[in-house]
């Protein structure tokens, strides 16, 4: 199997904010676009729905939030629950990637880029985003094989 040509958008889905990042056709690059406020559910969905609507991606492809050992934390059933009313929202596939380390890591790519703590914590989640989707992308370039896992169909089966 080899890339699918097509647009891609990264969820990284938080309790307080979900960042989202996009890639160019040929995933080659990931990109911020934007951090939604998770506050009001049905304003976030609509806002999703409006990025979705401009970038019709192939896929979104949402961090899945696992501790260390692969077991899934506290948090991981509110943002499935979500990324399955993202997915029912905008009509778009969803697949489940790692998150493990990516806040970690974009607040240290942040810090590096000279962005005070003020300034990283608004940012963080869409940095975020890019690291799981430019991660996704280049295990799709590398294996012919899609990143990650589909959204599964039952609320038991994180």
């Amino acid at each position: 199997m080899s890339f699918r040509r097509g647009r891609r958008l990264g969820l990284d889905i938080g309790s307080v904010r979900i960042g989202v990042a996009s890639s160019d056709p040929d995933g080659i690059l990931a990109t911020p676009l934007t951090v939604v406020r998770r506050s009001d559910e049905p304003a976030a969905l609509k806002q999703l729905r409006a990025i979705v609507d401009e970038y019709e991606p192939i896929e979104l492809l949402v961090g899945d939030p696992k501790s260390l050992d692969g077991a899934a934390r506290a948090a991981a059933t509110s943002a499935l629950e979500f990324a399955r009313r993202i997915a029912a929202a905008t009509g778009t596939p969803v697949r489940l990637v790692d998150e493990r380390f990516t806040t970690v890591e974009a607040h240290h790519a942040l810090a590096a880029a000279g962005k005070s703590s003020r300034q990283r914590r608004e940012i963080v989640d869409a940095q975020a985003a890019v690291i799981i989707l430019q991660n996704a992308l280049e295990y799709e370039h590398n294996t012919g094989v899609p990143a990650g896992r589909e959204m599964p169909d039952e609320e038991y089966d994180v």
